[in-house]
């Protein structure tokens, strides 16, 4: 473990690494950086270094160019990273080769860095940091493998299996994180957490895929709406994209909006089980909640992200708005579920805004 407190040149080392993470952030995530800064301390670096390690693992499955044995093998070295200081230090000119989203990239080249913090955190804490990153990279292993000419998702099962890979991971480390580093989460609130944890994972992962239906099939080569939903309605991978079946593709995604809801609804479960006085961990996990309730509300309503070049996102103006109210609302589970009643049905912004 480094010591955050260290001097020389670890302790050079680590403060670079900490300015590079708080700077990448916003460009990998904006709204993951609105969440991330209300998490203090050990715990708030804890959960940045390991949003950044999945990023990585994710710029790797998701580099279009690449074969399937060549995401499999670096898959494989960046797990030895998390272990290895020496293999964190070759990986970024090892995967000198993956290409992607500029930022995205930007981030697998500094993936010493971000090992950096890893190490620096308490024994226990990077533990179980190490272990979720390594299931949710040995999930995206066996996808890749399983599908080398890009990810095409069956069944439900096999959709929800991937989701909990690179989602369902997330809500298990959090849940462990916030049972370590929360005092008023005790033995008690940590077990009644677990029972939702995955679904809060996710929950999240689900709206991103729809949102992105369209730009995962056109520049990922991925698609996780499964076969045989699509087949039920007429169509299949290869034509959801095609205006000539956007009614069976409608039909087939809005099952999945449904169970959208349903996850979104056992997200918001979830955070209701946090205790009141964890408030930092409340905001961390409301905002985004919210992000993705008001996203789902628009993706029922249009069709954008079954066309080419379509895409699903709420505004800025709608973000602020969000930010704003989830967190006067943070302590009062009446509130929040009124908040979310709200924003389940119209756009909430400001009048000004709506006029």
């Amino acid at each position: 473990m480094i010591d955050a407190t260290a001097t020389g040149d670890d302790a050079k080392r680590f403060r670079y690494a900490n300015r590079f993470a708080l700077a990448v952030l916003p460009e990998v995530s904006r709204t993951f950086a609105i969440s991330i800064r209300f998490l203090p301390g050990v715990l708030g670096r804890a959960v940045l270094t390991a949003y950044l390690l999945c990023r990585i693992a994710d710029t790797i499955e998701d580099d279009g160019a690449a074969t399937p044995e060549r995401k499999a093998e670096l898959l494989d070295a960046f797990l030895r990273c998390l272990p290895d200081r020496a293999a964190a230090d070759a990986f970024p000119a090892l995967a000198a080769d993956i290409r992607g989203d500029p930022a995205h990239v930007d981030l697998l080249r500094h993936t010493d860095l971000v090992c950096v913090l890893l190490r620096s955190l308490p024994d226990h804490t990077r533990n179980r940091v190490m272990h979720w990153v390594g299931v949710m990279g040995h999930g995206m292993r066996k996808f890749v493998e399983l599908y080398p000419r890009g990810i095409r998702i069956q069944t439900v099962a096999e959709y929800r299996e991937y989701c909990y890979y690179v989602a369902g991971t997330v809500g298990c480390m959090l849940t462990e994180l916030w049972h370590e580093h929360a005092p008023s989460v005790g033995k008690p609130e940590f077990a009644k957490l677990w029972t939702k944890c995955r679904q809060f994972g996710e929950a999240l992962q689900t709206v991103n895929i729809l949102k992105d239906i369209a730009w995962d099939a056109e520049h990922e080569n991925a698609i996780y709406i499964p076969e045989t939903s699509l087949a039920e309605h007429g169509s299949s991978h290869r034509t959801i994209l095609d205006d000539a079946h956007i009614e069976g593709n409608h039909a087939a995604v809005a099952s999945f909006i449904q169970l959208a809801w349903t996850d979104l609804d056992d997200a918001l479960e979830y955070i209701l089980l946090i205790p009141r006085r964890a408030v930092a961990i409340r905001a961390f996990c409301v905002l985004p909640l919210l992000f993705a309730y008001a996203t789902l509300r628009d993706l029922s309503a249009t069709r954008a992200m079954l066309h080419h070049g379509g895409s699903v996102k709420i505004t800025r103006a709608e973000v602020r708005t969000l930010t704003i109210a989830g967190l006067l609302a943070l302590c009062s589970n009446r509130a929040l579920r009124t908040l979310v009643d709200r924003v389940r049905v119209r756009r909430f912004v400001p009048f000004a805004a709506n006029a």
